[in-house]
């Protein structure tokens, strides 16, 4: 297994083995989990993590919670408003090994044409070569947001006291990449 300096190259996202996800509560008994199912980005880094980069672009339309209603009020403009801002970017601003096996990553998260920085600690997973050739890469992270700070302010009162959703999100990330030839 490499470590997070011996990693070299650039590196595509594996859709098909990558996951952003959250978590929120809902009516601030239960949570609620969902996924997008369409993501794309790439990573490229020096030895040592010189110059190291990440793009990755999430389709707000590809939001699944399992509840098809639910899916298309976070669609509509109460939330992401996917015919206007189709888009979910990050873009890093820096990249860094904060110990052995931790990359800290900081960067711009863009939802609904508002842009803030938010860091994320990755914990490194390894590098393998899978059955097909390809050296792979992984990565498990999250942060907490608070969605109000994205333009995502709908909400309603509860009569018991409280809101339905709360500001508070967790987005959690489990990636997967390969090493471009």
């Amino acid at each position: 297994m490499s470590t997070l300096n011996e990693l070299n190259g650039t590196y595509t996202l594996d859709p098909s083995h990558t996951s952003v996800g959250f978590t929120t509560r809902h009516a601030m008994v239960t949570k609620v989990r969902g996924t997008f199912n369409e993501v794309e980005g790439q990573a490229t880094t020096g030895p040592n993590l010189e110059g190291a980069s990440i793009v990755v672009d999430i389709k707000a339309a590809s939001i699944d919670t399992r509840s098809g209603d639910r899916d298309g009020h976070l669609k509509s403009a109460d939330f992401f408003d996917v015919e206007t801002y189709p888009s979910i970017t990050f873009r890093s601003t820096e990249v860094v090994a904060a110990d052995a096996d931790t990359l800290r990553v900081t960067g711009d998260l863009t939802i609904k044409d508002v842009t803030r920085p938010v860091t994320i600690d990755f914990d490194y997973a390894g590098a393998a070569k899978d059955p097909f050739g390809n050296e792979r890469i992984g990565f498990e992270g999250s942060v907490v947001v608070n969605r109000k700070d994205f333009g995502l302010t709908w909400n309603a009162a509860l009569e018991t006291g409280g809101v339905l959703v709360s500001e508070k999100v967790t987005l959690e990330f489990e990636v997967s990449a390969i090493k471009n030839a």
